[in-house]
């Protein structure tokens, strides 16, 4: 099962990651026709989710995420004091699954792949399983 690590820079980010997960599936080997992508983070503190990777639409991602889930208050906090990213990855998913036609990706004209970044800066390790 292929998979690749992203490195994050900040807390809250948001990283496109279609190239590599294009990457993966080449590797693959598949048949031609349909398949389906899922793409899923091994963490609790991150989310996977396709939409525009248009820069200014990422930082209204991250500033959405910070109103929604205010960085402290939480129960989970006294532990280690994260909860907020926890929340924050809760509301995304850990997963999404795209079509694959003829070995790529079917993804529609503004849509990308992106890692939500909610804990970081971190290594974070995403899988990509082709069915």
């Amino acid at each position: 099962m292929p998979r690749f690590d992203v490195s994050t820079d900040a807390r809250l980010t948001v990283v496109d990651v279609t190239d590599e997960v294009r990457e993966a599936i080449a590797d693959s080997a598949l048949d031609e026709g349909e398949h389906v992508c899922t793409v899923f983070s091994e963490h609790t503190t991150a989310g996977v989710v396709v939409n525009e990777a248009e820069s200014r639409l990422l930082g209204d991602v991250e500033s959405y995420l910070e109103q929604a889930v205010p960085d402290s208050g939480w129960d989970h906090d006294t532990l280690d004091g994260n909860a907020d990213s926890h929340l924050r990855a809760l509301l995304l998913g850990n997963s999404a699954s795209v079509p694959v036609v003829d070995g790529d990706l079917a993804l529609g004209r503004w849509q990308s792949i992106l890692l939500v970044e909610c804990d970081g800066p971190r290594d974070r390790t995403l899988r990509v399983v082709v069915r």
